[in-house]
């Protein structure tokens, strides 16, 4: 009796627990509700911008999207939602300036160019952009450089020291435990397998990845050269000597404007907008307030019918069902069925940030992406990665858009089989027999080696693959097998290196993209219609209260280890042939 009242009380307590937890959440939710849509914007304000939080290629439009690690609401920002906040700023007489609080850049290297760009762009309407941090990362300097003034604080730094990537090779863990990664790939540089089978990178990954680093390192030198007014040689030999070391290195070598504490920022903003006493308050929006912000004026407004569909590919490859960080097969095909069969829906663009995936989930993509450039005009815009599968389901478009630093190409495929037969005899002590009716029943089980003839029915397949691949590049980019071939191999490139081989048409962002479309399609007056269609709130909410909680406590947890280790998962979770990135790239 006492063990069932002992029972009986822990379960009123969790369901009491279990209630209160709710009602805190229902609670946060009460106040984002009410408070959508109710932003103002004072006059005389000033855009205040941070981009240290997560930037998604999408803004979630989901008041339930609360962290379950924390049970506050998530930080993170759409780059759809930063660019169309700066371009808004622009013609808001309301926002006299810009205010870059910048530390880090939370995302890749071509949606970093893409803001600055946006900033740059801002910068036409008159309007002033300082910038100030206690420490820059690169990206942020690289972002920081379009401001009119840099400030720095008198103790920060400013990173300034080249590009560097680093991968981690699993080669010796796997001995140790006696698994064995069975591999068969195809292309020379397809080297998302080399962890599994090498201690160091190969030559050939070597050298792909020199190149492209260096193209990722020219264009930033590039950039801040015209900005800062410099010579690229300048700012090289900076970061091979290691010179900038401390604040007064950068502001003697000309990276920032001065040396300042907060207070003195301040006291320039207010100088800016006119403001005398000190103690009167700045009227800061933040962005992540200001995107909610109506136009003050919605002349423009298009009241046409005629749209641009832009769909959002974003992440791994699979097939089934995909969410707003992976790309479904089954999801996106539907997306793109449906806005060619939409008489109202006039030109596509398909927006791919993906490393890649699984190469029959491509080609299902791939296959609605040709019905639909033979319907409508259809273009492809690249974020940070549009590569090896995200470049099959791309490689059929009309006209394909990159940034200088997308990471492209990577044209190959590779399968991996995991072999656990020798660690669970000697770790385990288990052993296993089989009974089957005929000869490659068991192909590709994880319980023993493959034999010398399933290996070649496997690399058959990956050739096949391969082959096949390369010949709807060369159809979609009307080049030879041949040609494709030379610049395939599963070898990475820049954008800017991808337009010189013509892997890519245009250097643009997605704006670009759209305007390409519009063009093609002979429109003048046009909506941009967003796909797919975000889920309920309540949908969302039970998802991220199930699945995405488990992510956010490992998040929590790991810190910086977390992409790592969803590296090693993804390897070990590869099903069928896949057309991936070589690996992940992770660039400060």
């Amino acid at each position: 009796m006492r063990q069932f009242f002992k029972f009986m009380f822990a379960s009123a307590l969790g369901l009491v627990v279990g209630i209160f937890l709710l009602i805190l959440i229902l609670a946060g939710i009460g106040a984002s509700l009410g408070s959508k849509g109710e932003v103002t914007v004072k006059e005389n304000s000033v855009l205040h911008i941070t981009l240290n939080t997560e930037i998604k290629e999408r803004g979630v439009n989901n008041p339930f999207d609360i962290d379950p690690s924390t049970f506050k609401p998530k930080s993170s920002l759409g780059l759809n939602e930063i660019l169309a906040s700066i371009e808004k700023a622009a013609t808001d007489d309301r926002i006299k300036g810009i205010y870059l609080d910048m530390q880090g850049i939370a995302t890749g290297m071509a949606s970093t160019e893409e803001i600055r760009n946006a900033l740059i762009k801002f910068k036409e309407s008159g309007k002033w952009i300082v910038s100030y941090s206690e420490v820059y990362t690169q990206k942020a300097y690289y972002v920081a450089t379009v401001a009119d003034e840099i400030w720095l604080n008198p103790e920060g730094l400013v990173e300034w020291r080249g590009l560097g990537s680093q991968v981690v090779f699993l080669k010796n863990m796997f001995e140790k435990l006696e698994l064995e990664p069975q591999i068969i790939r195809y292309g020379k540089f397809k080297s998302a397998v080399e962890p599994l089978m090498l201690d160091k990178m190969s030559d050939a990954n070597r050298l792909q990845t020199m190149t492209y680093m260096d193209a990722l390192w020219d264009q930033m030198l590039m950039g801040v050269a015209a900005s800062r007014g410099k010579t690229v040689e300048e700012l090289d030999a900076m970061a091979q000597n290691a010179t900038i070391r401390k604040a007064d290195h950068a502001l003697d070598h000309g990276l920032v404007d001065a040396l300042r504490y907060k207070d003195e920022v301040l006291a320039d903003i207010r100088a800016r907008l006119s403001i005398e006493k000190e103690d009167e308050k700045i009227n800061f929006i933040a962005i992540g307030s200001y995107k909610d912000a109506a136009k003050p004026k919605d002349d423009d407004a298009s009241s046409s019918r005629d749209r641009v569909a832009v769909i959002y590919a974003v992440g791994s490859i699979d097939t089934g069902e995909g969410d707003d960080e992976s790309i479904g097969s089954e999801t996106i095909s539907e997306e793109i069925r449906k806005a060619r069969l939409d008489d109202k829906v006039k030109a596509i663009v398909l927006r791919v940030n993906s490393g890649g995936g699984s190469a029959l989930a491509s080609d299902v993509i791939w296959r609605e992406t040709v019905l639909a450039k033979a319907a409508k005009p259809f273009v492809v815009s690249f974020g940070d990665v549009a590569a090896s599968g995200g470049y099959y389901i791309s490689c059929a478009a009309d006209t394909i858009v990159a940034q200088p630093n997308t990471i492209t190409g990577s044209i190959g495929v590779f399968g991996v089989l995991f072999n656990a037969q020798k660690m669970l005899q000697n770790k385990f002590g288990i052993s296993v027999d089989t009974v089957k009716t005929n000869r490659f029943a068991d192909l590709g089980g994880p319980l023993r080696p493959l034999s010398d003839m399933e290996r070649e029915i496997i690399q058959e397949s990956v050739n096949d693959i391969y082959f096949d691949f390369i010949g709807k590049v060369a159809e979609g980019r009307h080049k030879t097998s041949a040609e494709v071939d030379s610049i395939g191999q599963g070898r990475v490139w820049s954008g800017t290196d991808a337009l010189r081989i013509g892997l890519v048409d245009v250097l643009g962002g997605l704006d670009d993209a759209v305007k390409i479309a519009a063009g093609m399609a002979g429109l003048e007056d046009y909506r941009v219609t967003e796909l797919p269609e975000q889920k309920d709130p309540i949908e969302q909410m039970m998802e991220d209260l199930t699945g995405g909680g488990k992510e956010a406590l490992l998040k929590a947890r790991l810190g910086e280890y977390y992409t790592y280790m969803k590296d090693v998962e993804s390897l070990m979770n590869m099903k069928g042939v896949q057309a991936r990135l070589p690996y992940s790239i992770y660039i400060d």
